[in-house]
């Protein structure tokens, strides 16, 4: 009888540790089920409506942190440009805010949407007559699409965006269309 004791004691000693086990398996097993950052780099055209609308080509590039399998906060950058007739024209963006995605790596194809906030930068120099810069606040509202291409990286095949902008005490009604690589 007090060996049977003993034993249901051990047992029951053991059970909690067992859990704990399992617990921290699962834990590990959740960790590798998204990646916990990306990296996205690509082409951009951005529809800028200061004077009428005009077409800028550029890049746009962004940092992810992933803090679940479907929030991120995100980092974001872009430059266009456009030089016609001896004026050159650039306009950047310097933002951050929230990133909603589906991040499972077994996921072939992951939509995506962000809210973001920040600043614009227009810059103007007209051959001879010389330079005008402003700065105001800038936002981005949009999504895309990425799709897997290996296991550390993605093909963003779109992302679209509305681009709103307060340069110059107006609002200019932008918005920009890219593509790229995304690394994790």
């Amino acid at each position: 009888m007090k060996k049977l004791l003993l034993a249901a004691l051990f047992i029951l000693c053991l059970t909690p540790l067992s859990f704990a086990q399992t617990t921290i398996a699962q834990a590990s097993a959740d960790e590798d089920d998204y990646p916990r950052g990306e990296f996205y780099v690509g082409y951009s055209h951005l529809r800028f409506t200061t004077g009428g609308s005009t077409g800028f080509n550029g890049f746009n590039a962004s940092i992810t942190g992933n803090v679940s399998k479907y929030v991120g906060l995100k980092f974001d950058v872009a430059g266009h440009y456009k030089s016609e007739f001896g004026d050159s024209l650039s306009v950047y963006n310097v933002l951050g805010g929230v990133q909603l995605k589906q991040n499972s790596r077994e996921a072939r194809v992951k939509p995506f949407a962000h809210a973001l906030a920040g600043i614009a930068r227009f810059k103007a120099s007209a051959g001879g007559f010389g330079d005008f810069s402003e700065t105001g606040f800038a936002g981005v509202i949009g999504g895309g699409l990425d799709i897997r291409a290996g296991r550390r990286f993605d093909v963003r095949a779109i992302q679209v965006d509305y681009n709103p902008t307060r340069i110059v005490g107006e609002t200019n009604h932008n918005f920009r269309i890219g593509a790229g690589i995304v690394i994790h």
